[in-house]
């Protein structure tokens, strides 16, 4: 790129190209994961036909986009929902990892404080006189 080219023309060029790049990337895998496996979401079991197949994800197991073994062994087929799911799931972990950090035992983080059912023999009895 020319150094005397716009700051802001730059940077729009140096994303687009990020971006083309990663969903060449992304349909190289996708594809080859298609062809691999059958079109059934691993997690729920849902089928895909052709009209839907666009509902069907590729998941790295190990959450490496960059880890695409041509036998596939980093992938998994999920529906969108799975997927969204999944990476739900590992963002909380990460967050309870996080906010565990700065208290004593993993005992303390998870320690419930509540009693909902604290005065429920009390109620019963006294309902049943």
């Amino acid at each position: 790129m020319p150094p005397n080219k716009p700051l802001g023309s730059r940077l729009d060029q140096v994303v687009a190209d990020a971006i083309r790049n990663r969903q060449s990337r992304e349909a190289g895998y996708r594809e080859q994961a298609l062809k691999i496996y059958p079109w059934i979401c691993g997690r729920c079991a849902r089928e895909f036909v052709r009209e839907n197949l666009q509902q069907l994800t590729v998941h790295h197991k190990d959450h490496n986009h960059d880890n695409n073994p041509p036998d596939g062994s980093n992938w998994e087929l999920l529906c969108l929902y799975c997927h969204d799911n999944e990476h739900s799931r590992e963002r909380d972990a990460e967050a309870a990892r996080q906010a565990g950090a700065g208290l004593g035992t993993k005992a303390e983080v998870n320690r419930a404080t509540a009693q909902p059912f604290a005065n429920l023999k009390d109620l019963l009895s006294k309902k049943q006189q």
